[in-house]
């Protein structure tokens, strides 16, 4: 209660401060002007005093300079105080013009006065403010030597922030000792104290001079954001030979207040490494896809249907479905969509996409416009293992969905396939061909016949941090002490993050709704592919170890069905342009539905036997191309298109 009390009467504390302060300034600032107060009487004096003071009182708390928290003190506090300032001045200067016409004082008083009550006003704050930072040591730092010297890459607005923090007593943790930036307009000015000593491609020559002054850093800090991707990467290979570990700060606007005590320095992501330009959406479009409708999301519990499930609540459907095999899975998606759009209408679905009366029956009384379909096995070397199972759930599972969507009227469904489709060496990639043939084989058919139902398929590779892959892999190696297997030195992947792979299968599903090429295969621009060893260095760099030293790295051989390098276009898929960057349309290898569905019904029945023969053999007879370890490589592959220009 006392400390209640205390708060709620420090405007009080500080007003009366205020006017005190003016009052002094007057009577200082008569003294600064005559010398003496021999020439007045003690009355006129006293009278003019007190008008200034009341004056001041009343210009004060209409402008609520009071009220200012003087722990945080600021320019926009220095402003209102000249403000206040000026006008109490002026309000005097019209008094007293009014009462003496000026005669009983000199002219010059109001200049003196005013410099007088801005210094009066501003110097307790400044001074408040900097014992509570702990500066008022102005010529030597004694906790510098304490503190961990860092070197700051990006001289601009969070750099400023981060130097402010740095010098609060709370925050001895870092020392800035310089920056690098790679604006050469910047280069030997300053920011506080700290001076820009060169810019990024100088790191070496700019570290070596800090060592010969006795300033060597100890951890280069990321403060720009627009250092991304290679760059990025190339920063971090820099200071890895330079023995910096390296970190990074949030945006601007993800910061704490400049008063906060913490610093919030991170570790470099791996995402930041794979970074790549922001693709410019069309977000109306994709609220339109999705705004008023109903949706329903298979596989909703994994990595691509959860943030599919998360992105699609963000754009206001008006109901959404989540379907998923998986009851821990199905739990946590609900459970968390629950927590974040409690206002959307919503059920969650415990089902296999194998069972086809079942899917029918579902998607009939959900009466979804838009199907999203993630749910798939895709683990390459586990569906090797079990061929039969990955069929019965891409291929079989796959079709069922399609045609309760057809059957049902659904007006988009949406098929999320794989980069491991084309020239697939595993059962998963063939797999995922065979359920894109039977989209496209189906929608090309639709749309001759009139039928309103759209089938789109989006075609990405690798995601980092998807359940399965290599990022986890290594994450869990690296806690162990490693080593980190690679089962190949020359091994690539194209890789995306999560949010950008949904955000352009939204865009995609957007453009295939309403496209008017039929069977089309939409292909996200994934970059350029990435060397795993590559990938698994910095990994090891990036939590302060040495790769080859600290921790090893070991080549354990390809896996079965694994490729060593994943192609995002086959040879017969000519490439065609779309409305977006970033996302291109492969035009369809068209099979015959009617075969087709035959076909896969004779796969379906080796499947449910368990016949891995006659399964491979079946494969083989709708995806030509692919091989794998049952199945002999054939002599002659159709070659993969090189990647488009619009792609490099």
């Amino acid at each position: 209660m006392l400390s209640f009390l205390a708060r709620l009467t420090r405007p009080t504390v500080a007003f009366s401060h205020d006017v005190v302060m003016a009052a002094l300034s007057f009577v200082v600032s008569l003294y600064l002007r005559v010398g003496d107060f021999s020439m007045y009487p003690a009355s006129f004096l006293i009278a003019t005093t007190a008008l200034f003071s009341g004056i001041a009182g009343v210009v004060f708390w209409r402008l609520d300079i009071h009220r200012g928290i003087w722990r945080y003190a600021s320019l926009n506090d220095l402003i209102t105080i000249a403000r206040a300032a000026t006008l109490v001045i002026l309000l005097f200067l019209a008094a007293m013009f009014l009462t003496t016409r000026l005669d009983d004082l000199p002219r010059s008083l109001v200049f003196i006065n005013w410099f007088v009550l801005m210094i009066l006003l501003a110097a307790p704050r400044i001074l408040y403010r900097r014992l509570k930072d702990g500066r008022l040591t102005f010529t030597f730092d004694s906790t510098a030597k304490s503190r961990v010297p860092v070197l700051l890459a990006g001289a601009g607005d969070v750099a400023e922030v981060f130097i402010e923090a740095t010098q609060r007593r709370g925050s001895a943790e870092y020392h800035v000792v310089g920056i690098v930036d790679d604006s050469p307009g910047r280069i030997g000015r300053f920011i506080g104290s700290v001076e820009v000593l060169g810019a990024l491609d100088d790191l070496p020559a700019v570290v070596e001079r800090l060592k010969s002054s006795g300033k060597a850093p100890q951890r280069l800090v990321v403060t720009k954001a627009t250092i991304t991707g290679s760059s990025l990467a190339k920063l971090v290979d820099t200071a890895d030979q330079l023995g910096l570990n390296v970190a990074r700060l949030p945006r601007l606007t993800e910061l704490r207040t400049a008063a906060t005590t913490d610093i919030d320095v991170r570790p470099i992501a791996i995402e930041d490494l794979l970074g790549r330009p922001q693709t410019v959406l069309d977000r109306a479009a994709m609220k339109a896809l999705i705004a008023g409708r109903r949706v329903l999301v298979t596989g909703a519990g994994g990595t691509i249907g959860g943030e599919l499930v998360r992105q699609i609540a963000d754009l206001a459907p008006a109901r959404i479905a989540l379907l998923d095999s998986s009851e821990f899975n199905l739990y946590s998606i609900d459970l968390e969509l629950g927590e974040r759009q409690p206002g959307i209408e919503r059920t969650a679905i415990l089902a296999d996409v194998r069972d086809g009366e079942r899917m029918a029956s579902l998607i009939a009384s959900e009466r979804p416009a838009i199907v999203f379909h993630a749910a798939a096995l895709k683990h390459v070397p586990m569906v090797e293992a079990h061929p039969s199972e990955g069929v019965l759930t891409n291929i079989v599972g796959t079709r069922h969905i399609v045609d309760a969507c057809r059957q049902s009227g659904v007006e988009t469904m949406v098929l999320i396939s794989t980069d491991k489709a084309v020239n697939p060496t595993s059962v998963m990639g063939a797999s995922k061909r065979i359920a894109e043939s039977w989209c496209q084989a189906l929608d090309l058919e639709g749309r001759a016949h009139g039928n309103s139902t759209r089938f789109v398929t989006v075609r990405f590779g690798n995601v980092l941090g998807s359940t399965g892959s290599v990022v986890p892999l290594f994450q869990r190696q690296l806690a162990q002490g490693g080593p980190l297997t690679v089962t190949h030195p020359d091994i690539t992947r194209y890789f995306m993050t999560v949010r950008e792979a949904v955000e352009l299968v939204l865009q995609a599903s957007a453009l295939g709704a309403g496209g008017q090429d039929g069977g089309g295969i939409y292909v996200l621009d994934m970059g350029e592919p990435v060397r795993i060893v590559d990938l698994a260095r910095r990994m090891i760099r990036l939590a302060g170890l040495r790769p080859d030293r600290d921790v090893k790295i070991a080549f354990t051989g390809l896996r079965p069905g694994e490729k060593l390098n994943e192609e995002l276009f086959h040879s017969a898929e000519p490439l065609q342009p779309t409305a977006m960057s970033g996302i291109l349309l492969a035009a369809p290898r068209v099979v015959d539905r009617a075969f087709l569905a035959k076909a896969i019904d004779e796969l379906a029945a080796a499947a449910r036997t368990d016949d891995t023969a006659a399964t491979l053999r079946l494969i083989r007879r709708l995806v030509p191309e692919f091989y794998g370890a049952e199945v002999e490589a054939p002599t002659t592959r159709p070659r993969p298109l090189e990647r488009p220009s619009a792609l490099r």
